[in-house]
């Protein structure tokens, strides 16, 4: 048995339940009374989504709905970034939602600095879009946990690959 004991910090987005989410949204929008007749919608790229409506108050109803279902779905809107609203053909307004897949770097530079300020002796590595932390001692790995839980970094941390 290894000596050293490890987890991986990642932060991702199951699109499984995000296409659930978008499916289970555009459902509603066709049968709720105050979008009929209009020209709301939701599709998913790659990317992210694209909300379109007939006007900001639509939009906004639009993405209050989709967040709705995202939060039944289990899925964090920590990983949904919102670009300015614009205007689309015959007078509509489109809106950009990216999803957040990964750590960036500069989010996983201010981990480690949390981590390091804890003052336990982990070691953490930064590796793509995710961070290692590894020690000797279990309990410290369970302390970097709660401690990082407690903290918020603005995205949506997910601890896997415990060994």
């Amino acid at each position: 048995m290894s000596s050293e004991s490890s987890f991986d910090i990642s932060s991702t987005v199951d699109l499984q339940e995000v296409d659930n989410a978008v499916q289970q949204a555009m459902k509603e929008i066709q049968q709720r009374f105050d979008f009929k007749g209009t020209s709301c919608r939701i599709t998913r790229d790659e990317t992210g989504l694209t909300l379109n409506a007939d006007d900001t108050f639509k939009l906004k109803a639009v993405a209050e709905l989709l967040e709705s279902k995202l939060v039944r779905r289990k899925v964090s809107l920590k990983a949904l970034v919102y670009e300015p609203p614009e205007a689309a053909a015959k007078g509509t307004i489109r809106q950009r939602v990216s999803l957040q897949q990964g750590i960036s770097t500069e989010k996983a530079r201010e981990i480690v600095k949390a981590i390091k300020g804890i003052g336990l002796k982990v070691q953490a590595q930064i590796q793509g879009d995710q961070v290692r932390i590894s020690a000797k001692a279990k309990d410290d790995l369970q302390a970097v946990i709660g401690a990082l839980r407690a903290h918020d970094f603005g995205i949506d941390l997910q601890f896997g690959n415990y060994r």
